[in-house]
């Protein structure tokens, strides 16, 4: 069969609400062997669109080349003025539009794809006006094996908008009926494809999209995908969840597994050990050593002993942690239901409350079920109803555990789970016992601690030199300093290190900042970052406060980010991006590529986003300007920049010190005045000493810088309850 036997249903033209899919793109792609088409825009969904239909052509032995163009925002287009590799700011923009797919049919079609291009059926090129332009052309021409040409031009695009919500048409001509049109697009494809249009330039598909569809490829991809889909419509109409839909393939899509041979050793041991303490514990393991993949492959363990009948609950502190356990869910062939404020699952409610009925009544290929939230959302009185519920085999892991001894959250923490288990890099809550042992009574005894230092040790966190950097107050920063801790004082007098007064806060928070923007680290930092200048992957730490600006009035001020990032970016031109909560998700995705590539973005200036979550492996250089005293701050913090990456042999951290005054003046001083400065000194050098003990440079340190200390503010003794003083 050949276009020829359609030529009597095919129609010179097709506007919505004809169904142009199934009219015209399906018949003939059933009889095609080549297909070239120009679709405009790139995205995700133009890929899962485009591929309906394409069966029919592998199956025909038949091949597809496809043009497309990178939506250009204007920083791009200013970015290319401006000399940067064009290649870098389109994969830039190519990857920006990829969306992950939304259910298991998505993701098929990408799988599907994924072999396309593996097998010789598809291939894709970019396209772009010169020098800076959009191209937007959309024009689609099918041949059968007799030569018979079918070509179309017109509004639509392949994507999910444009086929089922836009009101679209296209324009069709046939080469027995209209050859010069037909034949004039083909010339304008071959000629942009083989770049030979002045105006346009064309490149090959970037491969970081390429091996992005990659991941999605799978052993075998499903011959008769078109037909599932219309299967799983059929089954959403009639309120059937993709959990517990007949298709095989989705069944065997939710089935926990392991996506390489085995574990480490050390993750290995975690696991039996919270088998043998009735799957009760806690993982205490630094950033940086697997932690996550350690509690998938915990519950993967648990499924199998549970035949899988096991219900979990998986719980984050932030939204961006919640998608990055999403992807490796998914790695380990997990479906979850995605639940939190703005999730992409909409309707992630209807979800939970089936799931839970199907688990409930042990259907069969429903009895597991994967519920994954943020730590407010967990806490919703809908979620506390749906999970009270519960009444077969539950398992609730939760990530960065040490929230949960916070003490509006272990008062209210859900008894119905059969199993518990907590992951932190920090487990025990600075100054709050009663928290820490709220954590241990529920999840249990640690089943692993896995240590920094084992993990430099084993090559898993590169080593790391270490350069404390000292600061001095200034005279008008001493006396205040001097004056809050007076006030300080006064507040806790007859009280203990465990329960802060509530009427100190204030000042210990307002003395906190004065140390955090002590006027001396700008000048300092801008120092210590000059023979940087012209490298990369640099960081720099704030503290979320002000400084007093330059050359200004006593009361005019400015947040110590934007007076960082103006004296790099300014003075040094260095290329600086701030990495804060005030940037979007997507901002900071964009930031952490961009920045991991090491040519656009030489130094990102965070303030407290890089604490927990966000990994940046290709940080090589940290400058320290702002540290609280408690110690989960500042562990996950080394711990991001001792990440390996490529290439990445050691990493620098520049800690910036803050002492009231040179340490030879302190030996001067009388009992009364060191007692009031002694508490800011002992608790930098509680710091200093933690991250000296594991540095490649921790002797010259010792021989150059902590025993002055120790000698001068007599540091001998361990700390004791007047330190915050």
């Amino acid at each position: 069969m050949n276009f020829l036997d359609l030529k009597d249903t095919l129609k010179e033209s097709y506007r919505t609400p004809d169904n142009i899919v199934e009219d015209f793109y399906t018949p003939l792609l059933s009889n095609a062997k080549k297909y070239d088409r120009a679709v405009g825009f790139f995205s995700s969904s133009v890929l899962i669109e485009l591929s309906k239909g394409l069966i029919n052509l592998v199956k025909n032995g038949g091949k597809m080349r496809l043009i497309t163009s990178p939506k250009l925002q204007e920083q791009d287009i200013q970015a290319m003025k401006d000399g940067y590799d064009k290649r870098e700011i389109i994969d830039k923009a190519i990857m920006r539009e990829w969306k992950e797919p939304k259910n298991y049919i998505e993701e098929e079609r990408l799988n599907f794809l994924s072999h396309m291009i593996e097998d010789g059926f598809l291939d894709i090129k970019i396209a772009f006006k010169k020098p800076f332009g959009l191209y937007h052309e959309k024009i689609g021409i099918l041949t059968d094996a007799d030569g018979n040409t079918v070509a179309f031009s017109g509004s639509l695009n392949e994507s999910e908008q444009a086929i089922s919500l836009n009101f679209e048409s296209i324009d069709a001509f046939t080469s027995w009926a209209e050859g010069s049109r037909t034949n004039k697009k083909i010339e304008y494809f071959e000629e942009t494809w083989n770049n030979l249009t002045t105006s346009l330039e064309v490149i090959d598909f970037p491969k970081v999209a390429l091996d992005k569809l990659q991941t999605y490829k799978k052993e075998t991809f499903d011959e008769d995908i078109d037909q599932t889909e219309k299967n799983f419509v059929m089954n959403a109409m009639k309120g059937t969840t993709p959990e517990n839909t007949t298709i095989t393939n989705i069944k065997e899509r939710n089935i926990p597994k392991l996506p390489f041979a085995r574990l480490r050793d050390y993750q290995e041991n975690a696991i039996t050990n919270w088998a043998n303490k009735n799957y009760q514990g806690i993982f205490d393991m630094a950033t940086g050593t697997g932690k996550t993949y350690t509690g998938l492959g915990a519950l993967v363990n648990l499924y199998n002993h549970s035949n899988s009948d096991l219900a979990v609950v998986i719980c984050c502190p932030f939204i961006h942690l919640v998608e990055q356990w999403v992807e490796d869910l998914i790695l380990f062939n997990i479906t979850p239901i995605v639940g939190y404020g703005a999730s992409s699952q909409k309707d992630w409610k209807n979800k939970l409350k089936s799931a839970i009925d199907y688990h409930n009544n042990k259907i069969e290929g429903s009895k597991f079920f994967c519920f994954i939230t943020t730590n407010a959302t967990f806490y919703s009185d809908f979620v506390q109803e749906q999970i009270s519920r519960i009444d077969n085999k539950s398992l609730l892991m939760v990530d960065e555990a040490h929230y949960f001894g916070a003490e509006t959250i272990r008062k209210n923490l859900p008894e119905n789970f059969d199993y518990r288990l907590a992951l932190s890099a920090t487990i025990e809550r600075y100054g709050d016992d009663e928290g820490t042992n709220a954590i241990f009574d529920y999840f249990g005894d640690k089943c692993i601690e896995y240590t920094l230092k084992m993990a430099i040790d084993a090559e898993m966190l590169t080593p790391y030199y270490y350069y404390p950097v000292i600061v001095y107050l200034t005279t008008d920063e001493l006396t205040e300093y001097k004056l809050l801790t007076k006030k300080i004082a006064k507040y806790i007098a007859g009280s203990d290190k465990k329960h802060i007064p509530e009427a100190a806060k204030p000042y210990l928070l307002k003395r906190a900042k004065l140390i955090a923007g002590a006027e001396n680290k700008l000048s300092t930092l801008k120092e210590k970052i000059m023979p940087y200048k012209n490298k990369n992957h640099l960081l720099v730490y704030c503290g979320a406060t002000t400084i007093e600006a330059p050359n200004s009035n006593k009361d005019d001020s400015i947040r110590q980010i934007n007076a960082v990032c103006k004296m790099l970016g300014n003075d040094l031109e260095m290329s600086v991006a701030k990495f804060t909560a005030e940037e979007n998700m997507k901002e900071r995705k964009d930031i952490k590529e961009i920045f991991g590539k090491g040519d656009m973005i030489q130094v990102l200036v965070a303030i407290k986003c890089l604490d927990e979550g966000f990994n940046i492996p290709e940080i090589q250089t940290a400058f320290i300007l702002a540290s609280t005293t408690n110690p989960k701050e500042y562990v996950q913090r080394r711990g991001r920049v001792l990440r390996k990456a490529k290439g990445k042999e050691y990493a620098e951290i520049f800690d910036f010190i803050t002492l009231p005054r040179p340490v030879e003046e302190s030996q001067i001083l009388s009992i009364y005045e060191q007692q009031y400065e002694q508490g800011l000194v002992r608790r930098e050098f509680a710091r200093m000493q933690e991250f000296n003990s594991l540095a490649l440079n921790k002797v010259k340190n010792n021989d150059e810088l902590i025993w002055d200390l120790i000698n001068s503010y007599n540091l001998y003794d361990s700390p004791d309850v007047h330190d915050i003083l």
